[in-house]
């Protein structure tokens, strides 16, 4: 009972360090371009995440079961595999908030998740969900596993929030031609808060649900293991039966108010260092910059959680600020600093699943 507890208290530790990372990129933009002050930014994406924790559970389920298979975990270790994999996320996204990187709490979570797993199964690779197909007419993103739900989406979502950005930002070129720049920074003044809110919405949406379905997976695991047997009735709510072939978990109502709220709690902490890194170091932003940059990562993000897929918010407004930065001139995105966000980008699942992997097989040297 004190592993499960445990379990639970890391991931909202996570969640915490999530809620001051990723958050820092849906708000870096209206940022940027002076629109809000940070406080004031914070503020908005803080109730803003709230709102969007509370709808829905599709990303949650993926992470809950569409990952890994718990039938090749041994019930009364899934809590410790649960532990490794949520400590080495919580390390990545620490050390990468250190250094101002807008990396990906996705996939550092993702990551430690798919490690700590193949090493609980003793190197098992069925242990991971890799490819399950749709159905006969069904579309591909109704398929499940990592490829449909983390891989490919990690190549897509990027890619559709710079060409949706540049798209949209080119348009709005067009349409402003001849207007004055004081009455565009104005109007868009005003319509990037509508868009720094679309994209605190989204970004619950996504990022506060893989939470939700990691201490859905712990519950799962410990009422399989009978850890939560005998327990009084006024904690029964705990138990939470496994699904059944062709089933999704269902996430109950006070994991989704407990993770809304310890997101929210992150967020209002700040994250100035990514908030610095986006909005001022990347490309120089304009209120116009912002909203189409909001507005397409936004976007983006709503769709994919609807699909269930746990994309990553960092990915997806990093490029869609890009894009903006290149409708205007391709010299316009600081190159540099861009490198180094990829560099980010590319190490977070091999490290984070090293580490996990890493951590479950010292816990297993201990003799667990």
């Amino acid at each position: 009972m004190l592993l499960l507890f445990t379990v639970i208290l890391v991931a909202l530790i996570f969640n915490f360090t999530n809620g001051f990372h990723d958050t820092a990129n849906a708000i870096a933009t209206v940022v940027g371009t002076k629109v809000l002050t940070p406080r004031q930014a914070i503020v908005l994406a803080t109730i803003t995440n709230l709102l969007g924790a509370m709808v829905g559970a599709a990303v949650a389920k993926t992470i809950a079961s569409g990952l890994v298979d718990s039938n090749f975990i041994a019930p009364d270790f899934a809590s410790t595999m649960l532990v490794c994999a949520l400590v080495a996320a919580i390390f990545w996204n620490l050390l990468t908030w250190y250094f101002g990187l807008p990396s990906s709490s996705s996939h550092a979570l993702i990551g430690g998740l798919v490690g700590s797993a193949l090493a609980a199964a003793h190197g098992n690779w069925s242990a991971i969900i890799w490819c399950k197909f749709p159905a006969a007419g069904q579309h591909w993103w109704m398929g499940s596993g990592v490829m449909y739900k983390v891989v490919i989406p990690m190549i897509i979502s990027p890619i559709l929030g710079f060409f949706l950005a540049f798209g949209l930002m080119t348009l709005l070129y067009f349409l402003l031609q001849n207007a004055r720049p004081l009455t565009v920074s104005r109007r868009f003044g005003f319509l990037q808060l509508l868009s720094s809110a679309y994209m605190g919405f989204s970004h619950g949406t996504n990022d506060a649900q893989k939470t939700m379905g990691i201490i859905a997976l712990a519950l799962v695991a410990a009422t399989k293991a009978g850890t939560l047997d005998g327990l009084p009735d006024w904690l029964s709510f705990l138990k939470t039966a496994d699904t059944l072939p062709g089933q999704t978990l269902v996430i109950a109502l006070w994991i989704k108010i407990l993770c809304s709220i310890t997101m929210a709690a992150g967020t209002a902490s700040g994250g100035w260092r990514i908030i610095k890194t986006l909005g001022h170091k990347l490309v120089k932003l304009q209120p116009v910059h912002g909203f189409a940059a909001e507005t397409a990562g936004a976007t983006v993000l709503l769709g994919t959680a609807a699909m269930g897929m746990p994309v990553s918010t960092t990915h997806v407004i990093t490029t869609a600020i890009m894009g903006v930065g290149a409708s205007k001139r391709w010299t316009a995105v600081k190159w540099p600093v861009v490198r180094r966000i990829l560099w980010a980008w590319v190490l977070t699942l091999p490290v984070c699943g090293g580490l996990g992997y890493l951590m479950v097989q010292v816990v297993h040297a201990f003799g667990h």
